[in-house]
């Protein structure tokens, strides 16, 4: 018999924490959420054998479906979406096996009693305890009702713990922000309620604390001494992906920039944490959104830039413009591509430039952060000789391609003296010979532990709702003008002047 060996590259990648058993339940399980990502990552959290014992799935949706016909559903899902594949029978036979489900109307009371009493039956043959995680698998319109449902058909009562996820867009603006957080606490306490970004689950964005504050020749130059500037770069080569009906309401702005984008700046930004741990971590993300410069009046058109993307090519494939996609309204002015310029008002950052955009139907898909450093306070080689020679950066490479670059200066092998820009490359594929974990792994893992680290907590929702909405408002009344751009491009013409008018430009990735 072959005897593969281990690869030490991959020691300590598998995480050990289990949960007390529990029930979860997912409002919307026949949906599409569910089936691209919730079930798959469940499978494969099996396939880890990450699940608690006694753990199972109930499917609550408004189909007509048996246990059966839902695992029948599942199992097709998850053999489509499953990130490891091929699909091992067992174990997916075996995670089926743990799959229920309860037809429930959510403006029917006596559907979500029948669910209790599903419920019920599961925590006495599981031995369970009363161990709840409810999942709104839904869109965010439903979340009132389900609540209200939740706490009149008795399903978050007795003992054990019950917890509550939500997606994003955790509201639309402030006010209707803090109503959600109003209805989310008339039956769930804010340490029950987990608001999932699946931003802050990729493996890549955790690396940047880690990179940070596990490394200490970083961390003395991650300050307005040495930085020069940051740059944010969330761009995708879609378009709405049939979704006009939800984006042409929120646009870019909304969709993006108030949650993933911010997110990435809190990380790159924040201060040490005592400890990696939910409070210490967000309470120095909130200080960092907090320290933000309002962008107010007259300094919208100075300091954003919003576009819409108009016919062109992306990746050989000619593709239309936003306004003739389906369910967009013919003269729509929601923008499919943002751009900022920000200022955190505090000790470690006080005058370096934060330049973030988003956008879509852009030449490729990448989300990356790069931090540009301050070039040498004086040319020791001379100017001839460091020509070809650019600023020190820093590139944490989000996705696809995931990884680190640093960017410094070397002398060409040659008999004369030349400086030129290379590269050294981190990237976690070759460097694990693993593929990293799906983000709903980790965050629904954390759920069931209860470890809110890496979940978006009230204040810091509305930190960052209390940045944008000036702008949004702004954007409605024309300022600045909406600027087009062709699809298979990096944006406007007037992006690049944002960041022109420093004297800086734009990273091509």
């Amino acid at each position: 018999m072959t005897v593969v060996a281990p690869n030490p590259l991959a020691e300590g990648l598998h995480d050990y924490r289990v949960g007390e058993p529990c029930l979860m339940v997912i409002f919307g399980a026949t949906g599409d959420l569910s089936g691209r990502k919730l079930l798959p990552a469940l499978y494969n959290l099996a396939k880890q054998r990450l699940l608690p014992a006694g753990f199972a799935v109930v499917g609550a949706a408004i189909d007509d479906l048996t246990d059966e016909s839902f695992r029948a559903n599942a199992a097709e899902k998850i053999k489509e979406h499953s990130r490891t594949q091929p699909i091992d029978q067992r174990v997916l036979d075996a995670f089926l096996s743990e799959c229920f489900y309860v037809k429930v109307d959510f403006g029917k009371l006596d559907d979500f009693k029948n669910l209790q009493r599903r419920l019920v039956d599961l925590d006495t043959t599981r031995h369970v305890t009363g161990n709840r995680m409810f999942y709104c698998a839904t869109p965010p319109p439903t979340y009132e009702t389900i609540v209200e449902q939740i706490k009149a058909a008795g399903l978050k009562s007795g003992e054990g713990f019950h917890r509550i996820v939500v997606e994003k867009p955790f509201g639309s603006d402030l006010k209707s922000a803090r109503e959600l957080t109003q209805i989310l606490q008339r039956v769930f306490r804010e340490d029950e309620v987990y608001r999932i970004d699946h931003y802050l689950g990729k493996e890549t964005v955790q690396n940047i604390l880690a990179f940070r504050f596990a490394n200490s020749i970083f961390e003395p130059v991650w300050n307005a001494n040495l930085v020069d500037s940051v740059q944010i770069t969330v761009a995708e080569e879609i378009g709405i992906e049939g979704r006009g009906s939800y984006y042409d309401k929120a646009g870019a702005l909304r969709d993006v920039v108030q949650n993933h984008a911010l997110q990435l700046l809190a990380l790159v930004a924040m201060e040490p944490p005592l400890a990696f741990e939910a409070n210490s971590v967000r309470d120095e993300k909130v200080k960092v959104l907090r320290a933000i410069r309002p962008i107010l009046d007259e300094e919208v058109a100075k300091s954003t830039v919003r576009g819409q993307y108009t016919k062109g090519w992306v990746l050989g494939e000619h593709v239309s413009g936003y306004r003739e996609e389906k369910n967009v309204a013919p003269g729509s002015l929601t923008e499919t591509f943002a751009a900022l310029r920000l200022f955190i008002d505090n000790w470690r950052w006080a005058n370096v430039p934060f330049y973030i955009r988003a956008g879509k139907r852009m030449p490729k898909r990448v989300t990356e952060i790069r931090i540009q450093f301050k070039r040498p306070p004086h040319i020791t080689f001379g100017r001839e000789a460091t020509r070809e020679l650019d600023p020190n950066a820093i590139t944490l490479r989000i996705q696809p391609e995931e990884g680190i670059s640093l960017r410094f200066g070397a002398k060409v092998p040659s008999a004369g003296l030349r400086i030129r820009s290379v590269t050294m490359d981190f990237q976690y594929l070759t460097t694990f010979l693993v593929e990293t974990p799906e983000a709903y792994e980790r965050l629904l893992l954390d759920c069931m532990i209860g470890d809110p680290t890496l979940f978006t907590r009230a204040d810091e929702v509305e930190a960052a709702w209390s940045l944008i909405d000036p702008v949004e408002a702004a954007w409605r009344d024309g300022r600045p003008p909406l600027a087009m751009y062709a699809a298979g491009t990096w944006g406007p013409a007037v992006a690049g002047k944002l960041i022109e008018q420093d004297g800086r430009e734009w990273h091509r990735p």
